[in-house]
C-alpha cells in the first residue's frame, strides 16, 4: 500500500546545537513571505524598506498572538505544565490570533510611518497563506495534527507513539498538513489574481483571504482527530472558520467597487 512516510526526527543537530524543524519551517515561511511582500510593495510603487519596518514589529507580535490563541483555545492540554506555554517549537500556533495581533500592530506601524495602510495591506495579504503553507510542514516533522485514518495512496504514516489513544491500531492517516499547504498556495494564487483584477476597494483583499482560509480550514478541521476545545460539542476552530467565512463575505460584499470603469489592474505579482 502506498503512503507518505513521516520524518524519524523533529530536529537537526549542527554540532552541539539542536535546531527544531518546526521552528525552522516557521522561520522559512516568514522569510519567504517578507521577501514576496517587498517585491509586491515595490511593484505598487513603495519601498522594500517600508515592509521591513512594518514586519520587524508585526511578525513577533503575530507569533505571540498565534501562540496566545492556541494556549487559550487549548488550555486544558497545558494544565500541570504551564511552563510549556511559550514553547512554540513544540508546535501550536493559532492563525486567527496571529492575524489579529499581527495586522493590528502592522497597521499601527504603517500609520506612524505615513504609509498607505490599505495599499500595503493588499501587498501583504497574499503572502500570509504562503507563510502558512511553508509553516505547516513543521507539523509533518512533529507528526501532529493529522486527520482520520485512511488507506488513500497519499495517506501519512504516523509512528505508534504519536497516535491518539483511540487510534493506536491504525498506522496511516489523512495528511491534513499537506491539504492545508496546497489549499493555501492555491489561495495565494487566487488573491494575486483578485488583486490584479481590481474589483475590490483598497484594503479589502483581506476579505478574500478570510473567506478562502475559512472554507479550507472548515473541511480540514473536520478531518482532524487531535484533542480540541469544544463549544456546544463542536471544535473551536470550526466555529472560528465559520466566523471567518461570514466576515470575509461581508468584507467582500461591502468592499466591491461600484463602477467597472473605476477598476484598474494592479501591476506586478
Amino acid at each position: 500500500m502506498a503512503s507518505l512516510p513521516s520524518p524519524s526526527s523533529s530536529s537537526f543537530h549542527i554540532g552541539p546545537i539542536e535546531l527544531r524543524a518546526y521552528g525552522l519551517m516557521i522561520a522559512l515561511g516568514v522569510l519567504v513571505a517578507i521577501w514576496w511582500c517587498q517585491k509586491r510593495w515595490e511593484n505598487k510603487g513603495g519601498e522594500a524598506e517600508e515592509i521591513s519596518e512594518i514586519m520587524i514589529w508585526a511578525v513577533p507580535f503575530g507569533l505571540v498572538g498565534a501562540r496566545l490563541y492556541h494556549v487559550i483555545t487549548d488550555w486544558r492540554s497545558f494544565r500541570g505544565r504551564w511552563e510549556d506555554a511559550p514553547a512554540i517549537w513544540q508546535g501550536g500556533l493559532g492563525i486567527p490570533g496571529g492575524l489579529i495581533l499581527g495586522v493590528i500592530v502592522g497597521v499601527t506601524i504603517a500609520k506612524k510611518r505615513g504609509i498607505n495602510t490599505a495599499e500595503v495591506l493588499d501587498a501583504v495579504i497574499p503572502s500570509i497563506p504562503v507563510a502558512q503553507a511553508i509553516g505547516r510542514w513543521g507539523n509533518w516533522f512533529n507528526q501532529e495534527l493529522f486527520g482520520k485514518p485512511t488507506e488513500l495512496p497519499w495517506a501519512l504514516e504516523i509512528d505508534y507513539q504519536h497516535r491518539p489513544n483511540d487510534f493506536t491500531a491504525d498506522s496511516t492517516f489523512h495528511p491534513t498538513f499537506l491539504y492545508e499547504a496546497v489549499w493555501n498556495l492555491l489561495l495565494a494564487f487566487l488573491l494575486v489574481r483578485c488583486d490584479r483584477a481590481g474589483f475590490l476597494k483598497p484594503g479589502r483583499l483581506i476579505g478574500i483571504w478570510m473567506l478562502g482560509y475559512g472554507l479550507g480550514r472548515l473541511w480540514i478541521e473536520a478531518l482532524r482527530i487531535d484533542n480540541a476545545s469544544l463549544i456546544f460539542g463542536v471544535r473551536v476552530n470550526i466555529w472560528m472558520s465559520l466566523i471567518a467565512i461570514l466576515s470575509g463575505l461581508l468584507v467582500v460584499f461591502f468592499g466591491r467597487k461600484r463602477s467597472i470603469d473605476s477598476m484598474k489592474p494592479s501591476e506586478g505579482f
